[in-house]
């Protein structure tokens, strides 16, 4: 076996550098959380998300140093505000830790899909099991206290059967009876109403406790935006008598104190932007009904464009961190002096 250095690829270097301006972030949010919280069925949730998180941060700033890179700005304690008075339900807690578990679920897969190094398969490896336990103890809490959200069940089919009729494909014509959604849609179409529902509530707390005019009127429009979809996503579900799922209980205070740094507050709303985008664009692939992969389309445009007016905002006030790139070839050899 060779003892030759391998160095980080640029899909290792990237998912790290993404790992740890999340992580950085999410450390002073749940530290946030964790002082506040008065439910003690919740509050050892909350401890194991900060425990998770420091270890990130910590684990890479280790292996950055090591290869002799620049460990990102992130985020301190400067972007947090603990003494604030409490900004979340402690329902909402819990449910923000559900929602960390199956994001984090996710994103890790992913990265871990992209390690080729052992070290850095060993990290994603370790942060998803991580992530997958605290999504267990999170769901387990929820479920003993009535509070996890339920998607709608449907009657166990008899036998399996083909498709048959390319009509199958099509969406809701008013000239024919439309198809009914199947499972699949059906489960897209529930995570996606849940997940606007989590950045209402998200969002609107960043709303009411900012201290600019841009940044709240910025998360007003994506209040709106989230409201819309989920009506739209919901009325898709009802045509065919599907319950919607609701939250209950999910709120927030009427606390208007600023907690956390208005960059924070935006870079925490570009992370909501780009989970919404990617989930409609995997519920597009799956969904076989030609209407829904049309909405999911719109939708992910109006996503889009919100993220993009967001990035702008947070590049006028110098909030947008820019991540490692490969070098412009173009620009290396001018202003040279060549023989």
């Amino acid at each position: 076996m060779t003892n030759k250095k391998i160095d980080l690829t640029a899909s290792e270097l990237g998912s790290l550098w993404t790992t740890y301006l999340y992580d950085s972030m999410s450390l002073q949010f749940v530290k946030y959380m964790y002082e506040k919280v008065r439910d003690e069925d919740v509050k050892p949730i909350i401890k194991k998300a900060v425990k998770i998180s420091e270890q990130h941060v910590y684990k890479i700033e280790s292996i950055f140093k090591k290869e002799n890179l620049p460990i990102p700005y992130g985020f301190s304690e400067k972007d947090v505000e603990l003494q604030a008075p409490d900004l979340y339900t402690d329902t909402f807690k819990l449910t923000f830790m559900l929602h960390m578990g199956r994001v984090g679920m996710v994103v890790h897969t992913g990265n871990l899909a992209v390690a080729s190094r052992r070290d850095i398969q060993d990290f994603y490896g370790h942060a998803l099991h991580q992530v997958q336990d605290l999504y267990r103890s999170a769901s387990e809490t929820a479920l003993e206290k009535g509070l996890f959200l339920k998607r709608p069940y449907i009657p166990y089919p008899k036998q399996f059967s083909f498709v048959n009729d390319v009509g199958y494909l099509k969406g809701i014509n008013p000239l024919k009876n439309h198809r009914i959604l199947n499972a699949i849609e059906i489960t897209h179409l529930s995570l996606n109403i849940e997940t606007n529902q989590i950045g209402i509530m998200l969002i609107s707390s960043f709303m009411q406790s900012s201290q600019s005019h841009q940044v709240s009127q910025y998360m007003k429009r994506g209040k709106e935006i989230s409201k819309k979809h989920m009506d739209i996503l919901s009325k898709t579900l009802m045509k065919d008598d599907i319950p919607s799922p609701i939250s209950p209980n999910h709120a927030i205070t009427d606390s208007t104190t600023p907690v956390f740094s208005d960059k924070l507050m935006m870079f925490q709303v570009s992370l909501l932007n780009s989970a919404g985008f990617g989930n409609y664009a995997t519920a597009a692939a799956a969904s076989q009904r030609s209407d829904l992969t049309l909405n999911y389309e719109r939708l992910s445009a109006e996503v889009g464009q919100y993220a993009q007016d967001g990035a702008e905002i947070m590049i006028k006030n110098k909030w947008l961190e820019e991540p490692p790139a490969a070098p412009d070839r173009d620009q290396l050899g001018k202003g040279l002096k060549r023989k």
